[in-house]
């Protein structure tokens, strides 16, 4: 009679130290990527306020362009995690080096595309007369890197999808470290300015490619799969990407939409809004970490052909996004005092800000399922069903955002409207996840 229980408390411990012990590394990959935009800025503020403007207009360029593709990392990891879980590693990496040419293919498109329009892309985001020859610049030159960039990803997915989060961290880690150290000398000691920052930020992410690659050739060759492109494989890397690619697009809608409400309200709102955003991104890296882990071992477990697995697993993430999303609300509204002052100082935007934070604290525990649940069914291989529950959030969320300045709505109304968001992301997911049509077992889906 008592051994169930204790079989069930086994099986729980289990699944928390397997979680844990992938989320935890995410998390700090996560965290280290948006610090190399950190660094660049604190070190190109010093060179003056049109340097630090054009750094600003070309990293939301290139953040743009970057997050367009992180289906490389998502698409991979489910599909590398399936293979893992069936027990052919050589399948799996070669899956893996397939997403791999993906990536350099769609990034050497990318930049002869965005090279010769950076100027016109400059000028699209509004740079002043002074700013836009830095933005110029810095965008010029750091398209070189996109390539690196997009490997990256692929290869994070890779290292992923074979239940290796670590190397990612080490990598990012060494990254960030030889990030700083070139910008210092070739902004500062080689005298290169803006262009300097470009170029140690280049050579940073080539080395994190170059690591990536090291790694995963290593894999291959121990377990005997080819490194040569497979037009098959990589049409179906890109296939499997397409709905990720669809679902991302709608988010980046609905996020661009919000902002430009808040634009509408006001210089104050805006302030406010991007504060809050800030923050919610924040917010975002570490269920965002919970999520990958379902990504790797929801894959492994429907590759292995354990349904039951995969839906205990699911079970206990989904736990444990709610209960992060309540720490994080209370965080947020406990820590309010103290990183409120490091923001603003301006009255009018702090008394902004405040209800509209409180909606945002509340907000997070749904925050937390719908990260998890989004990392299940993208771990399940369930890109199509993503892209039009997606798709359904944003038709409904985008016209009542569109109201909140016509019906005399402020910020708080705004957050609210990004809460509805949520809620119906929630609703789609959570419907999924009940209905078990995510769980497909085998190899492949």
């Amino acid at each position: 009679m008592t051994q169930a229980p204790t079989s069930s408390k086994a099986t729980l411990r289990r699944h928390d130290r397997e979680i844990l012990s992938l989320a935890l590394p995410a998390f700090g990959a996560l965290v280290a990527e948006p610090l190399f935009l950190m660094v660049d800025s604190a070190i190109v503020g010093h060179l003056g306020t049109p340097q630090l403007a054009g750094l600003a207009i070309a990293g939301a360029l290139l953040s743009t362009f970057v997050s367009v593709f992180v289906f490389l990392a998502y698409a991979t990891t489910a599909a590398v995690a399936r293979r893992v879980g069936a027990g052919d590693l050589s399948s799996a990496l070669r899956q893996g080096i397939d997403g791999i040419w993906l990536a350099l293919l769609l990034g050497l498109a990318l930049v002869a595309v965005a090279l010769p329009s950076a100027p016109w892309l400059v000028e699209v985001f509004g740079a002043s007369e002074t700013a836009a020859p830095h933005a110029t610049t810095y965008l010029r030159i750091s398209l070189l890197g996109i390539p690196a960039m997009l490997i990256v990803l692929a290869a994070t997915g890779v290292l992923r999808g074979l239940q290796d989060t670590r190397t990612p961290l080490y990598v990012a880690i060494g990254g960030f470290a030889v990030n700083g150290a070139l910008n210092l000398g070739l902004v500062y000691g080689a005298g290169l300015g803006i262009a300097g920052s470009a170029w140690g930020t280049v050579i940073a992410q080539c080395g994190m490619a170059a690591a990536y690659l090291f790694v995963v050739v290593r894999g291959a060759r121990r377990h005997g799969a080819s490194l040569r492109p497979d037009a098959a494989g990589i049409r179906a890397s890109a296939q499997a990407g397409v709905p990720l690619l669809v679902r991302t697009l709608s988010l980046r809608a609905a996020l661009m939409i919000a902002t430009a409400v808040a634009a509408r309200l006001g210089d104050t709102e805006v302030a406010a809004h991007q504060i809050i955003l800030s923050l919610w991104s924040l917010m975002a890296f570490a269920l965002d970490a919970i999520a990958i882990a379902g990504q790797a071992i929801i894959g492994r477990y429907l590759g292995a052909d354990d349904a039951e697995g995969a839906r205990q697993v699911c079970r206990r993430m989904v736990q444990w996004g709610a209960v992060s999303g309540v720490v994080l609300g209370l965080l947020l509204v406990l820590s309010r005092p103290l990183f409120i002052p490091l923001f603003t100082g301006d009255p009018a935007v702090r008394s902004t800000l405040l209800p509209a934070l409180l909606v945002v604290a509340l907000s997070q525990p749904i925050s937390g399922v719908v990260f998890v649940l989004d990392g299940v069914l993208m771990g399940a291989g369930d890109g199509p069903y993503l892209a039009w529950a997606m798709l359904l959030t944003l038709a409904v969320f985008a016209p009542v955002a569109l109201l909140v300045p016509v019906a005399g709505g402020g910020l708080t109304a705004l957050w609210w409207a990004m809460t509805l968001m949520m809620t119906v992301r929630l609703a789609t997911l959570w419907f999924r996840m009940r209905s078990g049509r995510w769980i497909v077992t085998g190899a492949t889906r």
